[in-house]
């Protein structure tokens, strides 16, 4: 079984961080984000670390350097993920181009406005107890 290890740090950790992984041939395993309980925005960098996972968590920011420059793909495709559905800014990312959402929604909509809910809320928005 593979360890998992978390550790929070601030956002000016986020490109040093990657660029010693980088450096030390880490792969980059995926850029994750989420509300947590307390209604802020968790972003995880997951670097493989034999044998385990280190996850480095920044909460409760909206704003985060970009590490594209540094991972390529790996990290621009969720940084524009997080920003097209949570309206997380990443500085120094093209976001000129829409990965899911229409072109127009995000004037119409608003930024961030599609989210994955808990199957629990949805439950719990709808009276009858039906998921909808």
């Amino acid at each position: 079984m593979q360890e998992y290890k978390r550790t929070d740090i601030d956002k000016e950790q986020i490109r040093p961080l990657a660029e010693r992984m980088r450096r030390e041939g880490r792969q980059l395993v995926m850029i994750h984000g989420f509300i947590n309980k307390q209604g802020q925005m968790d972003v995880s960098y997951d670097y493989a670390v034999e044998p385990a996972i280190e996850s480095y968590h920044v909460v409760g920011e909206r704003e985060l350097p970009s590490i594209g420059d540094i991972y390529d793909s790996a990290a621009t495709w969720p940084e524009r993920e997080l920003n097209e559905l949570f309206a997380v800014e990443f500085q120094g990312l093209d976001t000129s181009k829409r990965l899911f959402l229409p072109e127009d929604m995000l004037e119409t909509q608003g930024r961030g406005q599609i989210m994955v809910l808990p199957l629990r809320e949805l439950v719990d928005k709808n009276p009858g107890g039906e998921v909808k």
